[in-house]
């Protein structure tokens, strides 16, 4: 069973930085993803990490947000700065449940398929 959990969220000034984390369990896998949901918006890819560490993000955190993954420890990061109000979101990060391409497709979810608990992010102007 997978799970997935993810942590460090918080509040912030806009031009901060904040670090998540994400600890998983149950799957086997190269590629992992991270998502954020704000209220009332549809879920949102952000960022996506495969093989030899190979990044892929929205346009709009490019050169901002900065994934990594420690296998040793099967947890995924998610580096954040320059933090922006419309960043404000729901953070959670993914697993891909059908082959394809280890990459984030702007207003689809691509191969990811589950998700886990996320992290409240939230940045004030």
């Amino acid at each position: 069973q997978v799970q997935l959990v993810a942590t460090g969220g918080g509040s912030v000034q806009a031009g901060g930085s904040l670090r998540v984390s994400c600890a998983g369990s149950g799957y086997s896998t190269y590629c992992m993803g991270w998502f954020r949901q704000a209220p009332g918006k549809e879920r949102e890819g952000v960022a996506a990490i495969g093989r030899a560490n190979k990044t892929s993000y929205v346009d709009s955190v490019k050169g901002l947000f900065t994934s990594s993954q420690d296998n040793a420890k099967n947890t995924l990061y998610l580096q954040m700065d320059s933090l922006k109000p419309e960043d404000t979101a729901m953070y959670s990060c993914a697993v891909p449940t059908r082959f394809g391409s280890c990459t984030i497709i702007p207003g689809r979810v691509g191969i990811f398929g589950s998700w886990g608990q996320g992290t409240q992010v939230t940045v004030s102007s």
